[in-house]
């Protein structure tokens, strides 16, 4: 049960706003989550199928071009941008808790609201990506084995059964691990701020840094619940994101009412 932070905490900007959560409370942000998508479907369904098909669109264009080796870390970059992605999620779980009947309209016009902050995070995230794949791609050309088929056969079994290719992966774990932490920790909890309270982008992004600091442990085993429910998705042909990403939306919002002090 989450508890207000106790006077002995370190105190960073906005640790004030904080409350300290457990482990065991995680999974019922889940749970809540399900219910906020189970009460909306139509919205929750239709909103997470617009990125669906344009995840699917880029894989497409991927498979179909000589970048096919830009699949993975396109795919990991999907996270990147996955805070960006979620406001319309995030209105229709906030429209659920005043007891405001939900609308697909009300859920694509949601950055309205804080245009300018949430243009800014989007933007950032942008940033973000972009420096990812332009990483990715060095990486690639330095340490994957420059002998590589291009086709999916070939780049799988360079990438596990070749020093080069294990060497490689091992680096973009690492890489893609330091972006994911860094985007995770200021994107957790800013979008709704934006939404909730209509706070500017940095207050926005300060105030979830400070949360999950205060929170590493609870914080890291939902970043990883995320995580899974993204990919899993993907593994669908990206056609799976279409109920994974409303899942994940719904439950950062409920994430964010037990973290951040009303």
């Amino acid at each position: 049960m989450a508890t207000i932070l106790h006077s002995d905490t370190p105190r960073w900007p906005y640790a004030d706003r904080i409350n300290r959560v457990d482990l065991a409370d995680v999974q019922p942000w889940f749970e809540q989550g399900f219910r906020d998508f189970a009460a909306a479907p139509a919205a929750s369904l239709v909103y997470g199928g617009v990125f669906a098909c344009l995840g699917l669109a880029i894989a497409g264009l991927l498979w179909s071009t000589d970048a096919l080796y830009l699949l993975l870390p396109a795919s990991c970059g999907f996270l990147l941008l996955g805070p960006a992605l979620t406001v319309g999620f995030q209105a229709i779980s906030r429209d659920l808790e005043r007891g405001r009947k939900p609308s697909l309209i009300h859920a694509f016009g949601a950055w309205r609201e804080d245009a300018p902050a949430v243009f800014g995070l989007a933007a950032a995230l942008l940033g973000v990506f972009l420096v990812w794949m332009r990483l990715s791609q060095i990486l690639y050309a330095l340490v994957f084995p420059p002998q590589a088929s291009l086709s999916l056969d070939g780049l799988l079994t360079t990438t596990f059964a070749t020093a080069g290719g294990l060497q490689f992966l091992a680096l973009f774990g690492l890489l893609g691990a330091g972006f994911a932490a860094v985007v995770f920790a200021g994107g957790a909890f800013a979008l709704q701020l934006m939404l909730d309270r209509k706070v500017g982008l940095m207050e926005a992004v300060g105030t979830s840094f400070a949360a999950v600091a205060a929170n590493p442990g609870p914080m890291a085993l939902w970043a990883a619940l995320l995580a899974g429910l993204v990919f899993a998705g993907m593994a669908f042909f990206y056609v799976g994101l279409a109920v994974t990403l409303p899942l994940a939306g719904h439950a950062a919002w409920r994430a964010y009412r037990a973290v951040i002090k009303r």
